[in-house]
């Protein structure tokens, strides 16, 4: 007999409005998050499944002398070019969902009753249909700006190139069960996220 599957909860943002703080919160709370990111990282390190038809698609330019792959380089020809976003999507989307889905299995199997898909491109992926419902990170584009420079020290043009190629906060939002703002002390975001972690538990 197949186990229950979990409650599952879609949490997107921007580049820049907390995903990852907000995820590493809510498993203190207990919660269980499966990390589209840390996935990605995963099919994309030295030796891994991605990587010969990354270098088929795009050449050695996006590799280091040692074989391993260039993440910035990569990030740079990706989001200046959407041909180029497009083909990687499709190299490394599909890993992904693949992954993702063997994970949620496994906390069925383990008896998890929520389980957080923590994706920046939750909705542009449609990852969002697997969900029972979605919270959305949102912060000023300007604070996004500044915390992406100072956390992976790029120019600002870098950044807003990727904050236009990425779904408007104001879709997202529209789209969205739950928005939570993260303009703010991050002890109010997190005290929110309890609140509302809590509410799912009760309702469940």
């Amino acid at each position: 007999m197949r186990a229950n599957k979990p409650y599952i909860i879609g949490l997107t943002g921007g580049i820049g409005t907390g995903k990852s703080e907000a995820a590493k919160f809510l498993e203190t709370l207990g919660a269980v998050q499966v990390d589209a990111d840390e996935i990605s990282h995963g099919l994309t390190a030295p030796g891994a499944e991605a990587l010969p038809e990354i270098r088929e698609a795009f050449g050695n330019g996006v590799f280091e002398p040692d074989g391993s792959l260039n993440r910035r380089e990569l990030a740079r020809v990706a989001f200046e070019d959407p041909g180029n976003r497009r083909k990687l999507e499709a190299i490394l989307h599909p890993r992904v969902q693949r992954e993702m889905m063997r994970r949620i299995d496994l906390a069925a199997e383990e008896g998890v009753k929520v389980v957080f898909l923590n994706v920046p491109l939750l909705f542009e992926t449609g990852v969002d249909a697997l969900c029972d419902e979605t919270w959305v990170l949102l912060a000023n584009p300007e604070t996004q700006v500044a915390r992406v420079m100072m956390r992976d020290r790029v120019e600002r043009e870098d950044v807003e190139i990727r904050i236009v190629n990425q779904m408007a906060n104001e879709e997202k939002a529209a789209r969205a069960t739950v928005v939570v703002s993260t303009d703010r002390p991050i002890e109010k975001t997190q005290a929110e996220l309890a609140a509302l972690y809590q509410q799912v538990l009760k309702k469940l």
